[in-house]
C-alpha cells in the first residue's frame, strides 16, 4: 500500500511539475502583444513592403520567444531570482512591441535595444543553469542583436541586409545548440504552444472591436463571424491535433522529441501564427467594409491569412506522424481564392465562403481521421 500510494504522489509531482507555470502564462500574453502590433501595423498600411518588415520583426522575436520556452521547460520559473529575471525578459519584449510600428524607420535603434536585453537575460539564464556550455549558442545571439541595432542607425536596402543577418544567425545557432542534451517535458512543451496559439486566436477576436466603433445590427452581425472563423481555427487544432502530436510525443525517444519540438512546434507554428495575424488584419479590414469590396491586399490577406494557418496544421501533422488529410490542402487552397469574393463582391461574403469552408473541413475530417492512428 504504502508503494503505490508512493507511486500517486510521484505522478502527482510530475503532473504539478509538467503544468505551466502563472508567471510563463503571463510572459506569453506580453509576447502576443507583439502580434497585436504587427497586425496594427498591417492594417494602418497594407504593402509587400510591411508585409516583408512585419515577417521580419516576426521571425525574429518568434525565434527568442522560443528560446524562453525551451529554456522554461528546462529550468522552471519557481525561484524568486528565476521569476525576476523572466519578467526582465518580458519588460524587453515590451519595448520591442511598443517599437515595432516604426521599426525599420525612427525606433529601430530602441528596437534593438529591447532585443539586446531579451538576449541577456536569456544568456544569463541559461549560463546559470547549464554553465559555460551556453558559450556554444550564446555570442551568436548577441552578434544577431547587434545586426538589429546596426539597422536601426543605416538606411536603404542595407538594413532589410541586417535583418536577415540576424536571422541567419540565429539559424546557425540552432545548429551550434545541438550538442547540448535537452530533456523536454513533453506535457509542459505542448501546452506552453497551445496556450500562445488560443491567447494569438483571441487576439483575432479582439480584432473586431478595433474595426467597428458604432454598435448596430451589422456590426453584431460581422462581430458573431468574426468569432465563428477564429473558433473554427481552434477546432482545426485542438479538437485532435493536439492531444495525438503530445501523446505521440511521449512515446518517442528524446531524439525524436527534439526533432518534433523543432518541426511541430516552431516551424510549423511560424505560419499558424503569422497566418493569425493577416486574419486578424483581415478581420480588422472586414468589419469596416463588410458591404463593399475589399482592396486586393486586404482581400487576399484575409483568405491568405486562414489558408497559412492551415498550411501551418499541415506540417504539424506531418512531423507529429498524423495521418495526413488532404482536405487541408484543398481548404487551404480554396481559403485563398476567396481573395476574389471580397475584392470583386464583398467584404461579408468572403466571411461567410470562409466560414463554410472551415465548416465543410471539419466535417469532413471527422467522418474518418479518428479511424487512423499516429505512426
Amino acid at each position: 500500500m504504502e508503494n503505490k500510494a508512493d507511486t500517486n504522489s510521484n505522478q502527482i509531482v510530475e503532473a504539478e511539475e509538467s503544468r505551466v507555470t502563472s508567471l510563463e502564462l503571463f510572459f506569453d500574453l506580453v509576447f502576443v502583444f507583439t502580434l497585436t502590433q504587427l497586425t496594427s501595423l498591417l492594417a494602418a498600411s497594407l504593402s509587400w513592403e510591411s508585409l516583408l518588415q512585419s515577417f521580419l520583426i516576426f521571425i525574429v522575436l518568434f525565434w527568442m520567444y522560443g528560446g524562453y520556452v525551451w529554456l522554461t521547460n528546462s529550468i522552471p520559473p519557481v525561484t524568486a531570482s528565476r521569476q525576476l529575471l523572466l519578467i526582465a525578459g518580458m519588460s524587453a519584449f515590451l519595448i520591442c512591441a511598443l517599437a515595432i510600428p516604426h521599426a525599420f524607420l525612427n525606433s529601430g535603434v530602441v528596437f534593438g535595444i529591447g532585443y539586446l536585453i531579451v538576449i541577456i537575460v536569456h544568456g544569463f539564464m541559461y549560463v546559470r543553469a547549464v554553465g559555460w556550455k551556453a558559450a556554444r549558442f550564446v555570442p551568436m545571439n548577441f552578434l544577431s542583436a547587434g545586426a538589429i541595432i546596426s539597422a536601426g542607425l543605416v538606411g536603404g536596402s542595407a538594413r532589410y541586409l541586417l535583418w536577415l543577418l540576424a536571422i541567419a544567425l540565429h539559424v546557425v545557432t540552432s545548429f551550434l545548440g545541438t550538442g547540448l542534451r535537452f530533456e523536454l517535458r513533453v506535457s509542459h512543451f505542448a501546452e506552453r504552444h497551445g496556450s500562445l496559439l488560443l491567447v494569438a486566436l483571441g487576439e483575432s477576436v479582439v480584432a473586431i472591436g478595433a474595426g467597428g466603433p458604432v454598435l448596430n445590427l451589422r456590426f453584431i452581425l460581422a462581430a458573431v463571424l468574426g468569432l465563428i472563423l477564429p473558433a473554427a481555427l481552434w477546432w482545426i487544432y485542438f479538437a485532435r491535433d493536439d492531444d495525438v502530436a503530445r501523446t505521440t510525443m511521449l512515446t518517442r525517444p528524446n531524439s525524436a522529441q527534439l526533432r518534433q519540438a523543432l518541426g511541430g512546434y516552431f516551424y510549423a507554428f511560424i505560419p499558424m501564427l503569422f497566418g493569425i495575424i493577416l486574419l486578424a488584419t483581415g478581420i480588422q479590414s472586414s468589419i469596416e467594409h463588410l458591404t463593399t469590396r475589399l482592396d486586393i491586399a486586404h482581400a487576399f490577406a484575409f483568405g491568405g491569412g486562414v489558408g497559412l494557418y492551415l498550411i501551418g496544421t499541415i506540417i504539424f501533422r506531418r512531423v507529429s506522424g498524423i495521418p495526413e488529410v488532404t482536405y487541408r490542402y484543398v481548404a487551404a487552397f480554396l481559403a485563398l481564392l476567396t481573395g476574389f469574393v471580397g475584392n470583386n463582391l464583398y467584404a461579408a461574403l468572403q466571411f461567410a465562403c470562409l466560414i463554410l469552408i472551415l465548416i465543410v473541413l471539419v466535417i469532413a475530417e471527422a467522418n474518418w481521421a479518428f479511424s487512423k492512428q499516429p505512426k
